[in-house]
């Protein structure tokens, strides 16, 4: 089997919300970790047509998992 060299350390902080629906994602697609759902996640998001790019003064706190700051139940 072929090793996979990851010589990139990603944190990112995430809140209770997001983290439940990262969760509850992976657990749907049966994704073996957090950082292969994350990885996937990564790859269809940068493969999705339709999002626009991020405007001139926009911070991290503009972008969230969840649509529109919603909660997830």
């Amino acid at each position: 089997m072929g090793e996979l060299t990851r010589g990139e350390r990603l944190q990112i902080m995430l809140s209770q919300s997001e983290l439940r629906a990262v969760d509850t994602w992976r657990f749907k697609k049966r994704m073996p970790s957090r950082a292969s759902a994350i990885r996937e996640l990564l790859k269809r998001g940068l493969a999705a047509e339709g999002f626009l790019e991020a405007e001139d003064g926009q911070k991290s706190k503009d972008f969230s998992v969840l649509p529109n700051g919603q909660r997830s139940a």
